[in-house]
């Protein structure tokens, strides 16, 4: 694991579907889904070959944009442990570091998914500043968003006509 002068940033969200652990898991883990569970004024797009087979060390390529700046991202899924819990970790991006953890826990006919996120900006005071203005603000509106998503799309599709 990297070492840090500066504390990591923590992003967490837990949240209850109402959709079974498989079919909950199964949405988290196509990673096509992450293009229509991220907002769109990121331009979000994935760029490696679909489908993704997801395992520990699969690489995932994606690109989005910010104020018409175009960003490069790619990362590993460093753990993958099918129905509980995988983690996927930034190897290039806009971030100095990123790890990615998600779990999934069966609370019956429901599940509940965990997302914790740390994280640490580039550019040193520059980058400490950006994210006191605008990183953080901008993460909560993202993981909003899909929050908001994945509850509609995955109970929408368990809940019948």
């Amino acid at each position: 694991m990297k070492t840090h002068r500066h504390p990591l940033h923590q992003l967490e969200r837990t949240q209850v579907i109402q959709a079974p652990l498989s079919q909950t898991f199964d949405f988290f883990a196509n990673a096509s889904n992450l293009e229509v569970i991220t907002p769109a004024f990121l331009n979000f797009q994935i760029r490696s070959t679909l489908p993704i087979v997801m395992r520990t060390g699969t690489q995932i390529e994606y690109s989005l944009s910010l104020f018409h700046i175009p960003i490069h991202w790619r990362t590993r899924i460093t753990e993958w442990t099918p129905g509980t819990r995988f983690i996927d970790e930034q190897e290039h991006g806009p971030f100095s570091f990123w790890r990615h953890t998600h779990e999934f826990e069966s609370h019956g006919t429901a599940t509940m998914v965990r997302d914790l996120v740390e994280y640490k900006e580039p550019l040193g005071l520059l980058g400490q500043a950006a994210h006191a203005i605008w990183v953080e603000r901008t993460l909560q509106k993202i993981f909003d968003f899909r929050h908001d998503r994945v509850r509609d799309l995955l109970e929408r599709s368990t809940s019948g006509p």
